[in-house]
């Protein structure tokens, strides 16, 4: 696989794939986070956990999420040209960039280059990023520095690990995705009220919900209730080629 990259780079194998975040309320998409597929002329589709995690160990992750990124743009250039009406993409950041100090310019030079406006482009950083104690600093100048080129951020996999309250108190966060752990069992009363209670503070700190990986009608309903801001998951759609969710999501702009 490691050897297929560079090719695959260059030829344009990867593609990005869309998968709305809709609102429980409206039913419309007011969001979609961006995923990587790998579509091989002679491999075939490649499993993004037979990759990812290995580009993640040998730095190759990097140029991967700028490549995604690129397309992101392309993509929301393209609609803005149409007159379609944008919504924000959120694009998923490897914790590997926070090593090379500045990396954001990067970013922000592909969305002058296309001219997509920063705030509707989002950053997920996956809460192990948030872990990392060597890492606390860069961390945080690099959510103010995102935050001053017009960027937002959100806190994927909200919940996966053990100090995930402390990180809304340390992180100036924009989006929190709760981890699909959360609702697994929503018929308990418990896990229904640590959900409303986490719905709540969030409203409280000004950071807007995302539930992840919700399959349910009555995980909507529920959600609904409890005033989530959007819903990802297959009860609304899978991911989908870029394309399909330009047919289905991106409306023209009313005149």
């Amino acid at each position: 696989i490691n050897e297929l990259f560079e090719e695959s780079l260059r030829s344009r194998h990867f593609r990005v794939y869309l998968q709305p975040k809709v609102s429980p309320r409206t039913g419309e998409a007011e969001g979609a986070e961006a995923l990587v597929r790998w579509q091989h002329p002679e491999r075939g589709v490649i499993c993004p956990s037979d990759f990812i995690p290995l580009f993640e160990r040998n730095g190759k992750i990097c140029r991967l999420d700028v490549y995604v990124f690129r397309e992101v743009c392309a993509l929301m250039a393209k609609w803005e040209r149409m007159g379609k009406r944008l919504i924000p993409v959120s694009v998923n950041l490897s914790r590997q960039h926070f090593r090379e100090p500045g990396f954001l310019e990067e970013f922000s030079g592909i969305a002058k280059q296309y001219r997509v406006r920063t705030e509707m482009l989002e950053f997920e950083l996956t809460e192990s990023i948030f872990l990392d104690e060597e890492q606390i600093d860069v961390v945080k100048d690099s959510i103010h520095r995102m935050h001053a080129l017009g960027f937002t951020c959100s806190l994927d996999d909200f919940g996966s690990g053990f100090s995930s309250l402390g990180l809304l108190k340390e992180f100036d966060v924009d989006a929190l995705k709760l981890d699909r752990l959360f609702f697994l069992d929503m018929h308990s009363e418990k896990a229904r009220d640590v959900i409303a209670c986490l719905m709540e503070l969030a409203k409280k700190l000004n950071v807007k919900t995302v539930a992840e990986g919700i399959e349910e009608p009555e995980q909507v309903e529920y959600l609904r209730q409890v005033n989530c801001d959007m819903i990802q998951g297959y009860v609304y759609a899978r991911p989908m080629p870029a394309d399909a969710f330009e047919e289905k999501y991106v409306r023209g702009i009313m005149v």
